[in-house]
């Protein structure tokens, strides 16, 4: 054999090693539909100008109010909110969801994995079936229960077919409400305060009472607050009130469920562009420069708090609860 063609073990090893160190000099592969670290700039927005700003045009619709037809449409998530399996088989019942928080709660939990039913007004049919056909092209299971939550034979009602629907409730999400501007409580009349108590403060009693027998621990309940528990706007009398009711019971129901392996927390929007304001609950003084007072200089979008939504349902904020989140443009508080 020709000495030339003997290696020796040392040289053997030798050259693996110079193989192995070349292989590490090379530039890392990413996959296909990948990018690697070194060649993906940070995409950042800024928050100031994402979204329109004041003065807004003069508007008016009867209660409750469409988001089809407002002037900018509200931004709900419809192209922007991309998923990713954070809520996989859950199954959610969302109060108010054809538009508002409601809205962007529902479009985030179906592209997130969960099975959703909406609570809306008859007269809130035309968004809510963009709401229903979002969740169904989401390829999730999409219920539509249209009624009144004043009355609460349909809040049982409205549980129990959600539960029948989805085959079960983990995610109960109590989030419609009515606000109406008056400028004095000589303004409000018995028939108004009482509209107001009910769907802010009944229904979601009612509801949640009927709900909870259903569910498990892991399960969630999450309510809509506002800035207006905090820091009331002397035009929003019996609204606010309301939402300091449900930051209350939000603290409550936590203690009282947490035995139970159930958690409740809450949702605290400042001002956020929705039907509630061009349907009697700003004034058109207020509406024309809605949003403006805050550090952003204008209102949020209620996509912006679609993530707070999810986090509060998903099983990695398990130890959230009795917890009000604060979403406001920088004013406030919680």
């Amino acid at each position: 054999m020709s000495n030339k063609n003997v290696f020796t073990r040392r040289q053997a090893i030798g050259g693996i090693s110079a193989g192995l160190a070349s292989l590490v000099a090379l530039p890392a592969f990413s996959s296909p539909g990948t990018s690697s670290s070194t060649d993906v700039a940070p995409v950042l927005e800024d928050p100031i100008n994402k979204y329109p700003k004041p003065p807004f045009k003069e508007q008016s619709q009867p209660w409750p109010g469409l988001a089809g037809k407002m002037e900018p449409r509200p931004d709900h998530g419809e192209t922007s909110y991309k998923g990713s399996n954070r809520l996989a088989g859950r199954k959610a019942l969302i109060t108010g969801g054809d538009s508002g928080m409601g809205r962007a709660a529902a479009i985030a939990y179906a592209r997130e994995g969960a099975d959703v039913a909406i609570n809306y007004l008859p007269a809130e049919e035309e968004d809510a079936k963009e709401v229903i056909d979002l969740i169904k092209k989401a390829g999730r299971k999409a219920v539509a229960i249209p009624g009144d939550l004043r009355d609460e034979s349909f809040c049982q009602k409205m549980v129990a077919e959600a539960v029948k629907q989805l085959g079960g409730l983990d995610i109960l999400v109590n989030n419609a409400a009515r606000q109406q501007t008056k400028p004095s409580i000589l303004n409000i009349s018995s028939e108004d305060f009482d509209a107001t108590m009910k769907t802010n403060i009944y229904a979601p009693f009612w509801t949640t009472k009927a709900a909870v027998p259903h569910m498990k621990p892991g399960a969630v309940i999450i309510a809509t607050s506002s800035e207006q528990a905090y820091d009331p706007s002397a035009e929003l009398y019996d609204y606010a009130q309301t939402k300091a009711a449900t930051t209350n019971y939000v603290k409550s129901l936590a203690k009282q469920l947490a035995e139970k392996g159930i958690r409740v927390n809450g949702v605290a929007p400042g001002p956020i562009w929705t039907p509630l304001q061009v349907s009697g609950g700003a004034t058109m003084e207020k509406l024309k420069s809605f949003g403006g007072d805050t550090p952003f200089k204008r209102p949020g979008q209620p996509v912006e708090l679609a993530s707070i939504y999810v986090q509060l349902a998903a099983n990695d904020g398990s130890y959230a609860t009795g917890q009000i989140y604060g979403s406001s443009g920088g004013k406030g508080q919680p």
